[in-house]
């Protein structure tokens, strides 16, 4: 059972102003829009039961110019937003994995995991209009050929032999047709990425989303073949390992990026690997072995503390830099590690690092952010530690 817990002092009913952006730190970016629970100054945490405006946790947010898809991990389903909200308190439109919008729990909309969700963590919408959500905790990948306008069971499966199965691995050992936590999806100049992350891999399809659970990857990134697991190949980081890979962008130039969490960086290829192969730079670590963490190393501008999104776009670069409670924002994307962001949102400065900059939830403090959607000026925000998303829009 929940709890909603509202700081003393506080009122739900009339939320504080949203207050003015540090433009020393924000540049351009001003919050717009909250989805799930409200800037009330104090911790807000989510209701006892669901309703279609409230979020729990939400890992992962898609936008683009007809709807808003946010992974509300915590509730264990998928919502829905027809158009990009431009108020605070929007409700859902469609909600997935649930029997309706007050239920909650995994497996929770009836028939078993065939009808339900385990704590989703990525959504993707293709540009021919099929859904995807990654699944992680029941090891899998549903996909929708259309985005649903009801609720409503998947038409494929990833990663398992039935909509029924939920093992890691399907129950077996690794290949490439299984998944481990796969807690990120992204497709990227028509080929299709799997955060893989309990697998400690990323997986790519190199002609898109599969149209059947039996394809095998193309392409397995962070171990030597496609049925090995250890944590950064068993020994230190290297260039061609993961910890714990989280989210796949592109380099808008023919190159991949990999959000490192758990090495506290961002690797980059230049060109799409067509084979398992070291990557050509970091971001967040000096050098491609570096896997310090603050406060282990200096707070910097270009030092993460698992960064679990990245995201590349008509924005530039931006990394959800999770731990450090801030979004960073290059102009475009970088390829060098002293390369430093242009700007910082969630903190007033590079050197802060505050949950809520150790202050009262406003529209433009963040708490454990972790994944990222953006389209036409709107940059979104999974605003995880706050149970909410925020829309972030470019003046």
């Amino acid at each position: 059972m929940r709890v909603r817990v509202i700081q003393p002092g506080t009122s739900f009913e009339r939320p504080v102003p949203a207050p003015a952006a540090r433009p020393d730190s924000y540049g351009p970016w001003r919050p717009s829009a909250v989805l799930g629970a409200p800037a009330v100054g104090g911790l807000l945490l989510p209701a006892a039961q669901p309703t279609a405006s409230w979020l729990y946790a939400p890992r992962a947010v898609h936008v683009d110019d007809r709807r808003v898809v946010v992974a509300d991990t915590g509730n264990h389903r998928v919502l829905v937003f027809d158009g990009v909200p431009s108020s605070d308190g929007a409700a859902a439109d469609v909600v997935l994995g649930q029997r309706d919008a007050v239920t909650e729990g995994p497996q929770a909309a009836g028939a078993g995991p065939a009808g339900g969700m385990n704590l989703p963590t990525g959504v993707l919408v293709t540009p021919d209009g099929r859904l995807v959500v990654a699944d992680a905790w029941n090891h899998r990948l549903l996909v929708w050929d259309r985005v649903p306008q009801a609720g409503g069971p998947p038409d494929l499966v990833l990663g398992q032999a039935t909509p029924h199965d939920v093992e890691p691995n399907a129950g077996g050992e690794p290949s490439g047709r299984v998944f481990y936590w796969p807690f990120g999806i992204a497709l990227v100049d028509g080929r299709f990425y799997v955060a893989d992350t309990g697998n400690r891999r990323v997986l790519c399809w190199a002609d898109g989303v599969p149209v059947s659970p039996d394809r095998p990857a193309d392409v397995v990134l962070g171990q030597p073949d496609a049925v090995s697991r250890a944590e950064n190949r068993g020994g230190a980081a290297g260039p061609d390992s993961f910890r714990w890979p989280h989210a796949v962008t592109g380099t808008l130039t023919g190159g991949v990026l990999v959000a490192d969490a758990g090495n506290h960086r961002v690797l980059g290829w230049h060109a799409h690997p067509a084979a398992d192969r070291a990557a050509d730079f970091v971001l967040g670590q000096p050098d491609l072995t570096g896997a310090a963490e603050f406060p282990y190393r200096p707070q910097t501008p270009t030092g993460f503390r698992f960064p679990y999104g990245v995201l590349a776009g008509a924005h530039g670069l931006a990394v959800a830099d999770t731990a450090n409670n801030r979004v960073l924002i290059w102009p475009s994307p970088p390829a060098s590690p002293v390369a430093e962001p242009a700007y910082v949102l969630g903190q007033p400065t590079f050197s802060a690092n505050g949950e809520n900059r150790w202050d009262a939830v406003a529209h433009d403090t963040l708490c454990w952010p972790y994944g990222l959607g953006a389209a036409d000026g709107v940059l979104a925000v999974a605003d995880s530690g706050n149970n909410r998303v925020v829309l972030w829009r470019r003046s």
